[in-house]
């Protein structure tokens, strides 16, 4: 690794919030298996971030922390790549060793590294609930899989459900698995949106 040590703190933080933008480049790497859906690691820790705020609201736990957890815990791919679970088989990285290049000298180690541990460790509520919501962001995109015909993301779902840890994640999880990922939107507006759009009633 290149010696940044010679870099004063607000050019490492600068840094190190370019190598963050690296993970909108980073694809999710499971879906080549799945033959459908796609996402980056930038896309899949946002949402994850916000399903650890609300489990966490759920919880009564600590939300900042779990929040932070869940933003943060994909990081490291900006150095390693993704790693699906064949590659797993043949390839491996030190996730720490990356976390710590890609912190240092930024101040944010601690930090960083804190919130690694414990999730690592889940030992705590917040590590354990944030930890749910990284299976649950997979869960509602296999959700979405499986609704538009993939029987492959069913059997996948079936799995990624038995991997929900606290009480509210199998809640939120067996709630996902029976709604359909479109209701949000297709049941929202007046019923009556759907005919009137052809312009039947002279209004646009």
């Amino acid at each position: 690794m290149v010696d940044m040590t010679g870099r004063d703190k607000l050019t490492r933080i600068v840094d190190f919030l370019n190598e963050c933008g690296m993970l909108r480049k980073t694809p999710r790497t499971g879906y080549q298996f799945l033959g459908s859906g796609s996402e980056n690691v930038a896309e899949h820790s946002f949402r994850t971030a916000v399903i650890g705020h609300v489990l966490a609201l759920m919880a009564d736990a600590d939300v900042a922390r779990t929040t932070y957890m869940c933003l943060f815990h994909d990081l490291h791919e900006a150095r390693t790549g993704d790693f699906n679970y064949v590659n797993r088989i043949y390839n491996s990285s030190d996730r720490v060793e990356a976390l710590k290049h890609a912190c240092g000298g930024t101040g944010l180690e601690d930090a960083m590294l804190g919130y690694w541990e414990e999730l690592e460790e889940t030992a705590t509520l917040e590590a354990q609930l944030a930890q749910d919501a990284d299976q649950l962001d997979f869960i509602m995109n296999l959700k979405e899989e499986f609704d538009h015909g993939n029987k492959y993301a069913g059997q996948w779902l079936e799995s990624a459900l038995q991997r929900v840890r606290t009480q509210w994640g199998k809640e939120l999880a067996e709630t996902i698995a029976k709604t359909d990922h479109k209701d949000w939107w297709f049941l929202g507006p007046d019923p009556d949106w759907w005919t009137r759009k052809n312009g039947k009633d002279g209004k646009k």
